[in-house]
């Protein structure tokens, strides 16, 4: 009986294995979420900051991006950059056919030329935004602000899904092919974001 109520105690302050594996795990994902968020800096918008290199593309050589992190003070390994890629929710970043390089899909505040073609969008997208951001919304429009262009989705579940981060959030309606018919260009990047330079009000609607 003695033993019985000491196993029982023990279990109350000793986590199980499978808690201790979470722990392990919960631990890898908000390392990986950190090195993420590193790589989004250094791709999207301040590659000077660790003194790296990008291409007129937006490329990195992953070797320079290891060794320039690595003096800045953050360990990266191929195989972390390459599950870090494999992982990523919204698949922010990809690998060059050959694996050598690495570069941000969209969101860049830097100049690159990503090399899309503009492409026919569909009848609706869609852009998730905080409610507190509507009146603005509807006197200018969607602005790119410091990116290089405005971001879309192309169903109403990606875009709250990418808006997440807003507490409070509204998806918008952009009439994309009206848009398109009337002159306005679209492009579409490697992990299905749709892009476009701006998004006026008559185009948007709740």
């Amino acid at each position: 009986m003695f033993a019985k109520h000491m196993m029982t105690g023990l279990k109350s302050v000793i986590p199980t294995l499978t808690d201790v594996l979470l722990l392990e795990w919960i631990n890898v994902m908000s390392h990986q979420v950190k090195l993420s968020k590193f790589l989004s800096l250094v791709l999207r918008h301040h590659p000077h900051a660790i003194g790296l290199s990008l291409d007129e593309g937006g490329w990195a050589d992953i070797g320079e991006l290891m060794e320039k992190a690595g003096k800045a003070g953050v360990s990266l390994t191929l195989p972390l950059i390459q599950r870090i890629v494999a992982t990523s929710d919204k698949q922010r970043f990809c690998l060059s056919p050959d694996g050598n390089s690495i570069r941000a899909n969209q969101g860049h505040s830097v100049a690159v030329e990503l090399g899309l073609e503009a492409m026919e969008p569909p009848e609706h997208l869609y852009h998730a935004t905080n409610k507190r951001n509507l009146a603005s919304i509807r006197r200018e429009g969607i602005k790119r602000g410091k990116r290089n262009h405005v971001h879309l989705s192309a169903d109403k579940d990606t875009a709250v899904g990418v808006g997440s981060r807003h507490a409070q959030k509204v998806v918008l309606v952009v009439q994309a092919a009206k848009m398109n018919r009337e002159g306005i260009r679209f492009f579409q990047s490697e992990n299905g974001v749709w892009l476009s330079e701006y998004v006026a009000p008559e185009y948007l609607s709740e």
